[in-house]
Parts: C-alpha cells; structure tokens; sequence
C-alpha cells in the first residue's frame, strides 16, 4: 500500500508543480500592459476640450496613471521635441507649445500605444475632418501644427517621453519595456 501512496503523491506534486507553472506565465503575459504618453496640447486646453478628451480616454478603456498640467518653457520643448529640430516648422512648434498650458498624461491598457494612436486620428487635423471624423483631431484641432494631441509612435518613444516627464515612473517604464 506504502508504494501506492508514493506514486500517488509523486503524481500530485507533479499535477501542483505544471499548474503553477503553465497557468500563472500565461496569466502575467495576458495582463501585462502597455504605457503611453498623451499630451492634451495648449489649444486643447484654451478650447476647454479637456474633460471631453479625458472622457473619450477613460470610455475606451485607458487608465489614466498619472497626470499634470505644466507650462512648457522653450528649453524643454527644444528639448523634447529635438528629432525635429532640423525641420522648418520648428520655430512655430516649440512657439506653439510654449504659448499655454499643457496636459501630460499616462495612459495604460492593453496596446496603448497604437490604440492612443488611432483615437486621436491623423496628424493633420483638417484631414482628420474628413478621414476619421469621429478622432479627437477631427473634433478639437485645426491644422497640423494644433492639432490638440500628441502620442507616442512606438514602445521606445513611449519610454523615452515617459520618463522625461514623469522621472518617478522610469522604473516602473523601464520593467515593462525591457526586450528595448
């Protein structure tokens, strides 16, 4: 009977042990989330288009982690924005986004990124009227330049701009965004 009872156990320490392992990998992988940064930019805030876009956020499923409302002085926004520096419209972005408050915000769910993306509609505000009327360019921005929101492009933008402006989070970042 003493043999019996070994094999037995030996079989449920086998059964525990393939459960824990199999179950609780595949649970972590289908609740990892993804991070991006969201900026409601100055006409976005001038034109009170604030909690309309907040809305719009939390309604298709984001969690809005962390935010804060700063005015962007000119080194920062040089700073930030330095892939384009060598572009003509520079003078006229960093005169823009210095011009009044701005929104940062941490969204979180599942593909953040390209789904932020997509909600806000094509760069190109006036084109976004026409091709994705329902995007939130379409609704509160004017042209390429005000365009009302940005996003990050891709899982290194959004650890790059995450932690330039929010330092506290680089951890927490830096964890989910590792295979970078």
């Amino acid at each position: 009977m003493r043999p019996l009872l070994v094999g037995f156990f030996r079989v449920l320490a086998l059964f525990v042990f393939c459960s824990v392992c199999c179950c609780s990998s595949s649970t972590e992988e289908s609740t990892k989330l993804e991070k991006t940064l969201a900026i409601i930019k100055p006409d976005g805030l001038f034109g009170n288009y604030t909690d309309d876009i907040k809305g719009t956020i939390l309604e298709q499923g984001f969690s809005i982690v962390k935010e804060k409302n700063v005015q962007l002085d000119e080194a920062t926004v040089k700073t930030f924005y330095a892939e384009h520096s060598s572009k003509g419209f520079f003078p006229s972005l960093i005169k823009y986004m210095t011009s009044g408050p701005v929104l940062l915000m941490v969204l979180e769910k599942d593909n953040a990124i390209a789904d932020w993306r997509a909600l806000m509609g094509p760069t190109d505000a006036s084109k976004a009227k026409i091709t994705h009327p329902h995007s939130i360019r379409a609704k509160c921005g004017l042209d390429t330049e005000k365009n009302c929101v940005h996003g990050s492009d891709s899982p290194k933008s959004a650890l790059r701009e995450i932690t330039f402006f929010f330092r506290e989070l680089s951890a927490d970042v830096i964890a989910e965004h590792d295979e970078l």
